[in-house]
């Protein structure tokens, strides 16, 4: 009987976090692609559109205009997915196949600068600090509210991952519910830190440095790796060294080396195909229910979707579906390509 191989060989990995497992086929990683590939966006885009909704003192389309901001701005969006307003319920307390519930929440986008033309990768350090800080202010201010339980920061990054507009920008749901993922994370949290006393991804990033094998980056407060369960092919976690529930308890060194990790994930992104590299990121963190939260652990994905090239994408389709996750290049092989991509970003270089 052939030894089992965990880089050649099919196998289930588990996700601690979500309570779930994913299938990895290390040996489909080299199938030949005849599916769908997308188109890339060459373009190269103005530092200013009078076109654009978000650029600074144009009309957006609900008739309101912004600000000639010079940093970041931050509006209600105009499109929003929750009201603010409380509605009049009775719950019904019979098992039934249609349960309901109002929500109550407040969505917010946060332009990360006045430039049209730049993205994360692209910005100054200095000016990711200062989005860092404004996401500070915006957790604080929404968390504050007594029917905000939860603030979901997070940016969609590229027309592939349905972003509607170019512009640099992220955004912020806060709501009166958990989110799903947020709520089987915390579940998983509090059963680890009940059992050991200790932070779940803490412990996790103890053994992920001592092996080395899937991180990407690491600097003396974060470490990006490619979690070992990862779903998407070059799927990436940000996690904080020390111990802590929300970005309101970073100290200013830890701002800074936040900004500098998170400019060095998405400049290795870019580089990896030479594109604007498209992705979901979010922020998890500790819950504004008033509750203490010493399980909480801060961390932030990062989900792009690009498989082999910049026009081939990864689908969750058919069995990711119907079975569970899965994935062809194994995690380790995925931050080894990672770890190796050039610092410096692939516009500067080829200048």
């Amino acid at each position: 009987m052939k030894k089992f191989d965990i880089y050649e060989d099919p196998h289930r990995r588990y996700n601690p976090l979500l309570d779930e497992w994913v299938l990895v086929s290390p040996h489909r990683s080299k199938r030949p692609w005849q599916g769908q590939n997308e188109t890339i966006s060459t373009e190269k885009r103005p530092k200013y559109d009078p076109e654009c909704y978000l650029c600074p003192g144009n009309v957006r389309a609900n008739g309101l205009q912004n600000p000639e901001y010079k940093d970041c701005y931050v509006f209600e969006n105009d499109f929003a997915a929750m009201k603010e307003e409380e509605l009049a319920f009775e719950s019904d307390i019979k098992p039934t196949f249609f349960k309901s519930q109002p929500e109550r929440g407040i969505s917010r986008v946060v332009c990360f600068s006045p430039r049209h033309d730049l993205t994360l990768p692209e910005m100054e350090e200095k000016d990711i600090e200062n989005i860092i800080r404004t996401w500070q202010q915006e957790y604080t201010a929404l968390g504050a509210k007594d029917f905000i339980n939860y603030v979901q920061i997070f940016e969609n990054k590229g027309s592939v991952m349905g972003c509607s507009n170019p512009h640099p920008h992220g955004q912020i749901w806060a709501q009166s519910s958990l989110p799903t993922q947020v709520s089987r994370t915390q579940a998983s949290f509090k059963k680890y830190y009940a059992e050991n006393q200790s932070s779940l991804l803490g412990d996790y990033l103890k053994q992920e440095v001592e092996q080395q094998e899937r991180i990407v980056i690491e600097n003396e407060y974060f470490v990006v790796l490619i979690p070992f369960w990862a779903i998407w092919p070059y799927e990436t976690m940000i996690i904080s060294k020390r111990h802590f529930g929300k970005i309101t308890d970073m100290t200013d060194e830890e701002i800074k080396a936040y900004a500098a990790i998170l400019k060095a994930i998405t400049v290795k992104y870019d580089n990896l195909f030479s594109t604007s590299f498209p992705y979901s990121s979010g922020i998890h963190q500790t819950p504004t229910d008033g509750e203490a939260h010493p399980e909480w652990h801060f961390h932030m994905h990062f989900y792009p979707p690009l498989l082999r090239s910049a026009t081939v994408k990864k689908f969750m389709v058919g069995y990711e579906l119907l079975g569970e996750s899965q994935r062809d290049i194994t995690a380790e092989k995925s931050a080894e390509i990672l770890r190796n991509l050039p610092d410096v970003h692939y516009k500067l270089n080829s200048k």
